[in-house]
């Protein structure tokens, strides 16, 4: 069945989500370059967090780690690893997320999967598949964390192009995490924007096997 989101009701017809929801998280929402001035607070934070954690990783490992750069001189710092036409947008907005893996996500295994706990010991033995399920896992939780920056109230604006060797080097020295993206957040300017971009139809994207 192809559900034509053109018309009203067709769509809503299919989900559990209202209307207003689901415009906020998918159909009216829009990625960001700009925002309005309103402080976004550590309890906003804390609250996109708290939604992020909960989407399903392998094995529930959560490699994802968040630095969220609030200061002047973090941002500074920060801007200057990002792309020409991402610094800009880097300095004005009112928060920034650094998102990164931590490839030693095993060591809180018994943690967050208590039942496989004694799977500790394979993965210290093999970093190159820590690694790679550190970041499958981290960029599917970027996902998440973007849902949730919507369900808060802010639009999202990520950015990859910068440079994540010299990010992990003045930001993570210590840590070791491996960052893979740049997210601005904010509430939503009222600037105009271009018109949104076309979406592939789902004959285009999809297959019945």
């Amino acid at each position: 069945m192809s559900i034509d989101v053109a018309t009203p009701g067709t769509l809503e017809d299919q989900l559990v989500l209202d209307g207003t929801t689901a415009d906020t998280l998918f159909l009216q929402a829009r990625t960001a370059s700009t925002f309005a001035d309103d402080e976004v607070t550590d309890e906003t934070l804390q609250a996109i967090y708290a939604l992020t954690r909960m989407g399903p990783t392998a094995m529930n490992i959560q490699p994802l780690r968040i630095t969220w750069v609030r200061s002047a001189e973090a941002r500074e710092r920060l801007a200057a690893h990002m792309y020409d036409n991402n610094k800009p947008k880097t300095l004005a907005a009112p928060m920034t997320a650094i998102l990164s893996f931590d490839g030693d996500w095993h060591e809180l295994l018994a943690t967050v999967f208590p039942p496989g706990a004694a799977r500790k010991t394979m993965f210290d033995e093999n970093e190159a598949i820590r690694t790679t399920m550190g970041s499958n896992n981290g960029h599917l939780q970027a996902g998440y964390f973007i849902l949730a920056a919507r369900a808060a109230g802010l639009a999202a604006g990520p950015m990859t192009g910068f440079d994540a060797a010299g990010v992990d080097a003045d930001f993570h020295a210590e840590s070791g995490y491996t960052s893979f993206m740049v997210v601005n957040l904010g509430k939503p300017s009222t600037a105009a924007g271009h018109p949104r971009l076309p979406r592939l139809e789902y004959d285009a994207a999809t297959d019945t096997v």
